[in-house]
């Protein structure tokens, strides 16, 4: 169903913004860490908004009251909340109480995730970040993904080259190992947001969109997808930013650094194709 348009007034990069705050919805008090400048500001809108519970981090070694602006200089318009070095935050991470919005460059059917290189591990066609803390963060506790250029280059047809971050793929799990805490909870692309509670024949937790960003259609996120991908029954369009949330967002973003995450910086209603 189509929304009216008098608060069409946005952009992709805000409306994304808006999308990926609601991973963090009834997560309950959880360390939220956003990855990037959209993430980022995700987490900040959440916990400005509908998640006050979550905690967040100044990025140093406090947790904050209120989320550090973008840009801002040494402790500037910081409210404390406590001291969080990072052996506090891994007391959370090993316990299931955090939840991480990330990037990787490729996904695959089972939400393994690649953040290493492109190509063979031994000899890569490109090196990237490495494994970092993937295959830990992954296992203990629950990630939601962030990918601002759907295509099929990154959610890969068959497996991912790399698997840093763990999925649902049976195979992949060694008999004994704890799953306790594995979850993925969305993906949100510019095209979409996705989740794991489709069925299929082989996958108990098939990815499924369950919602299109205003002028795409399901055609397109299937064409621009490596694998076949299910849809909720009422797919509708992804909602749009309110009023209060645009305001909140050029608050924590008054230099908009968000506007150059995206090429061009579109707009957040795009023409049907």
């Amino acid at each position: 169903m189509s929304q009216t348009s008098n608060a069409a007034n946005f952009t992709l990069a805000e409306l994304l913004i808006c999308a990926c705050a609601e991973v963090w919805r009834d997560e309950g008090e959880v360390l939220a860490t956003g990855i990037g400048i959209i993430p980022r500001l995700a987490q900040g809108l959440a916990k400005l908004t509908h998640s006050p519970e979550l905690m967040i981090t100044d990025g140093e070694a406090c947790l904050t009251e209120e989320p550090v602006t973008i840009g801002a200089k040494n402790h500037e318009g910081r409210a404390y909340a406590g001291w969080m070095p990072y052996s506090r935050v891994f007391d959370n991470l090993w316990g299931g109480r955090r939840h991480a919005l990330v990037g990787p460059v490729q996904v695959d059917r089972w939400g393994q995730a690649n953040i290493s290189c492109i190509g063979d591990f031994a000899r890569p066609k490109r090196q990237l970040l490495g494994l970092r803390g993937f295959p830990g963060n992954s296992i203990n506790h629950v990630n939601s993904f962030f990918v601002p250029n759907h295509g099929p280059r990154v959610f890969v047809d068959k497996e991912v080259d790399v698997v840093c971050s763990v999925g649902y793929r049976k195979e992949r799990w060694p008999a004994g190992v704890k799953k306790d805490y594995l979850r993925i909870a969305r993906i949100v692309t510019d095209l979409c947001v996705m989740d794991f509670g489709g069925r299929s024949e082989d996958s108990e937790h098939a990815i499924r969109v369950i919602s299109l960003h205003p002028g795409v259609s399901f055609a397109q996120v299937q064409a621009a997808t490596g694998f076949p991908l299910l849809k909720i029954e009422d797919l509708g369009e992804t909602a749009y930013p309110t009023a209060e949330q645009l305001a909140l967002i050029r608050k924590l973003d008054p230099k908009d650094l968000r506007s150059k995450q995206l090429k061009d910086n579109p707009s957040g209603v795009r023409k049907a194709a």
